[in-house]
Order: C-alpha cells, then sequence, then structure tokens
C-alpha cells in the first residue's frame, strides 16, 4: 500500500484545476469551478522522526477494514476555489470572448 498525506491529496485536485485551465487555452467556453466537496477516510498517525507531529494519511477506498495500526476516521469538507490573483472566481478557460458562430454547422 502506498501512503498518501492528506495535503498530498489537496494538492493533486488543486494541480489538477491549474492543468485543466491550462488545457483550455484558446478555447472559446469558459467554465466557473464552483465548491469542490471531498471525503476521505483518513488514518491520525504519530510520526516520531523529525519532531513528534501528527499527520492524516488516506486510507485506500475498502482498506480500512483491514488496517491495523491505528484508527480510521472520515472526514468531509467543502473548498471554495479562488483566484489567488484577484480574489475572485476560479475560471477554466481563457481571457477572450467567445464565438458561437460556429455552433450547429
Amino acid at each position: 500500500m502506498t501512503d498518501i498525506e492528506l495535503a498530498d491529496a489537496i494538492e493533486s485536485v488543486r494541480d489538477q484545476l491549474v492543468d485543466a485551465a491550462t488545457r483550455a487555452t484558446g478555447k472559446p467556453v469558459a467554465f466557473e469551478v464552483g465548491d469542490i466537496e471531498m471525503e476521505f477516510t483518513i488514518e491520525l498517525r504519530k510520526e516520531v522522526k523529525g519532531g513528534a507531529k501528527v499527520k492524516a494519511w488516506v486510507v485506500e477506498a475498502g482498506a480500512d477494514a483491514s488496517r491495523t495500526r491505528g484508527e480510521t476516521h472520515r472526514v468531509c469538507f467543502t473548498l471554495k476555489p479562488r483566484n489567488a490573483a484577484t480574489n475572485g472566481p476560479w475560471l477554466v478557460g481563457n481571457d477572450e470572448p467567445g464565438d458561437t458562430s460556429g455552433f450547429g454547422d
């Protein structure tokens, strides 16, 4: 099993949003990203090396019944993505105005 930190799972979602925005460059349609609801089964573990810190690790789906190292917990939260430069909503698309003249041809 590969352990994934909760922070890494959230970072992956952020990276995928940036990738989607990059792929949309030059496309005539943009989408506003709404709230992102996330739910994970996590295991809290105390890491003793490098200081005693508690970290949340994402547990693979269906694996929580066989876990023996710690208790699992379910966490749910909603992220509201914002454009860091403008503090406005995050758009997946480009800044050019759309053109529907080619639709329906």
